[in-house]
């Protein structure tokens, strides 16, 4: 990627309809995303391609940016690795020679990425949120109300709910 076009900032998105009665184009960019199942998280960087992505789920998930302190939250308590191994610092310590701290920093510098990370699976699974969603749930824009779309910086606050 040329140096003019690195992001800024990184998204979350988290799933929050199932694949009932779901048009294919969404399920296959819910797919694109690693987005398998409702209450699973992905992080993105910001750019072009993702942002077209997600008007296609805007009615299915929403999103927003995530800060280093959620991620790190999202990464030590939710992560995952293959083979029925847990995710802990020491396992992060042992694969890539630098503590959590570090690794977020380079993971937000663009520097790094999940997949750096020899086996952790690039998706994180939540559990519903503490206090449910918000009034009018699945079925109105956050602006609105709602659970769905673009909710920017609350998304920290959602994430920190489910994690």
């Amino acid at each position: 990627m040329p140096d003019h076009q690195i992001p800024k900032q990184r998204i979350a998105i988290v799933r929050l309809k199932g694949d009932g009665h779901m048009h294919r184009d969404v399920r296959n960019t819910f797919r694109l995303l690693r987005l398998y199942r409702k209450q699973h998280c992905a992080i993105i960087p910001n750019t072009p391609e993702y942002v077209g992505m997600l008007k296609v789920i805007k009615d299915a998930a929403t999103w927003g940016e995530i800060n280093q302190e959620t991620f790190k939250l999202l990464l030590l308590k939710r992560g995952k690795v293959a083979r029925k191994e847990k995710f802990t610092e020491s396992y992060l310590k042992e694969k890539t020679k630098m503590d959590a701290e570090q690794f977020v920093k380079e993971f937000f510098a663009f520097s790094k990425e999940l997949k750096d990370v020899p086996g952790l699976k690039p998706f994180f699974k939540l559990s519903p949120p503490r206090k449910g969603l918000e009034k009018k749930g699945v079925k109105a824009p956050y602006s609105l109300g709602g659970a769905l779309g673009y909710r920017k910086d609350d998304i920290n606050d959602l994430i920190q709910r489910m994690a």
